[in-house]
C-alpha cells in the first residue's frame, strides 16, 4: 500500500520523505510530506484465510508557509479519500524539529477485503 500512498501524494509536486527519516544537518524542503505505516492488521480470518486486513498510516505536511500548509493537508486528505481510503481524522498538530516550519497531519487506512482463497493466496 505504501506504492498506493506515494502514488497519491506524488501528483502534489511535493518531496515525499518516510516520516523520521531526514539526517541530523539536512535542511528542510520548504513543503514536503511524510508518512508512516502505524499498522498493518488483520482484522477478520476464517480457516487460516485473511478475509479482512486493515493497513493505517500517518499523512503528514511540513511547510514555512501555514496557507500552503493547512490547503495541502486538506487537498491531500481529498485525494486519499477519493482513492478510496479511509480518512477518520481531518488533521492534528505534529512537531516540528525546525522552527521555521509546522507541521499537520491525519490518519489514512486502506481496507483490503479478500473473498476467495486464491485472492488471499496471492494478496
Amino acid at each position: 500500500m505504501e506504492d498506493e500512498l506515494l502514488e497519491i501524494l506524488g501528483p502534489f509536486g511535493y518531496p515525499i520523505i518516510r516520516q523520521g527519516s531526514l539526517a541530523p544537518g539536512d535542511d528542510y524542503p520548504p513543503t514536503f510530506f511524510t508518512f508512516w505505516n502505524n499498522s498493518d492488521t488483520e482484522q477478520s480470518a476464517y480457516d487460516n484465510e485473511t478475509l479482512l486486513a486493515v493497513e493505517a498510516f500517518d499523512v503528514n505536511v511540513y511547510s514555512n508557509d501555514p496557507t500552503t500548509l493547512y490547503t495541502l493537508l486538506q487537498q491531500a486528505r481529498a485525494a486519499f479519500k477519493a482513492a478510496g481510503w479511509q480518512t477518520p481524522d481531518r488533521g492534528h498538530d505534529i512537531a516540528s524539529d525546525e522552527p521555521s516550519h509546522r507541521g499537520r497531519g491525519f490518519s489514512v487506512t486502506y481496507i483490503t477485503t479478500n473473498t476467495t482463497q486464491e485472492e488471499t493466496a496471492n494478496g
